[in-house]
């Protein structure tokens, strides 16, 4: 069988552009390059960029197991 005939190969999924605010928000220091609020004396930028960490986690999982269940649906043939 030549390779005109095999199915084109697609990785690409919609989810994946979950993945662009742990890269992205980290970046925009703007947003949070400030001292107040301040949460249990850890000023705001501190605490901030502590809290981008679970986010990216919870990013990171999602996306991994969005686009899994995605790909299970198109290799069994049922979308929706």
């Amino acid at each position: 069988m030549s390779a005109d005939h095999l199915p084109r190969r697609s990785d690409y999924s919609p989810w994946n552009y979950l993945l662009l605010i742990p890269i992205i928000l980290p970046l925009l220091t703007f947003l949070y390059n400030h001292e107040t609020p301040e949460l249990f004396g850890i000023p705001f930028f501190y605490w901030f960029q502590m809290l981008l960490a679970p986010l990216a986690v919870l990013a990171t999982v999602s996306v991994f197991y969005l686009t899994r269940r995605t790909q299970l649906t198109r290799r069994t043939g049922r979308e929706g």
